[in-house]
């Protein structure tokens, strides 16, 4: 695990680390990353659209915003 990064999103500030980022390459089409001290898996569908992989717990719109923000950070 690496730093903590800091994503706003509707005025709301969170906090996530992404898990495992050394494994993570441009073609990777899944990742996991701790927000807020839970676990949140994100892969992307057929539609190239970051979704949350097990059940919608989050905004789909957060994860979409967590997706990119990794994606810009990690080059996807």
């Amino acid at each position: 695990m690496g730093l903590t990064l800091r994503l706003t999103f509707n005025d709301n500030d969170y906090n996530y680390q992404i898990i495992n980022s050394k494994d993570i390459d441009q073609g990777a089409t899944e990742f996991s990353l701790k927000l807020n001290g839970e676990t949140v898996e994100l892969i992307k569908d057929k539609k190239n659209v970051w979704v949350q992989k097990d059940g919608n717990t989050l905004d789909p719109e957060l994860v979409q915003a967590l997706g990119r923000s990794v994606s810009l950070r990690l080059r996807l």
